[in-house]
């Protein structure tokens, strides 16, 4: 295996599988609110994806809250956190190395937003709305859709 990856090369089968196990292990220690950190137990936060790096040493973490972005004040509570969220990442994936966790907060939630509140928009609505029959006539045999 070659020991130079590009940034572009898709994840392996198996930093896929890890990064899974991971999102998982980590959801249930956030569900169950096993932590030191007493406002850390009392915070909802929900881990929507876990990308690990090649070596499977670092992962980093996109979370969010219940259907909201992350805030930088989350986001510092769970990098203070992390040592003990890494222990008990350990505790239930077996590795041969425990994965340094890096939190990002989840866009995709507020890019989908934005994209759907685009597509409501007059203008585009009027664009993918059917044609008019009008339309259809003066286009032509040959513009026709298959």
């Amino acid at each position: 295996m070659p020991k130079h990856i590009s940034k572009t090369a898709a994840p392996s089968q198996r930093m896929l599988r890890v990064a899974e196990e991971v999102r998982h292990a980590l959801s249930g220690v956030l569900a169950r609110g096993d932590l030191r950190d007493p406002e850390l137990a009392d915070t909802r936060v929900t881990v929507t994806e876990v990308r690990a790096s090649p070596d499977l040493k670092h992962m980093t973490v996109f979370v969010s809250r219940l259907g909201q972005t992350a805030d930088k004040a989350l986001l510092d509570l769970l990098r203070r956190n992390q040592p003990d969220l890494r222990k008990q990442v350990a505790r239930s994936v077996r590795l041969k190395f425990a994965p340094e966790l890096h939190f990002q907060a989840d866009t995709a939630l507020d890019h989908a937003m934005h994209i759907d509140a685009l597509m409501r928009r007059p203008e585009v609505a009027r664009d993918l709305g059917p044609r008019a029959p009008e339309a259809e006539a003066e286009a032509g045999p040959d513009d026709a859709a298959p």
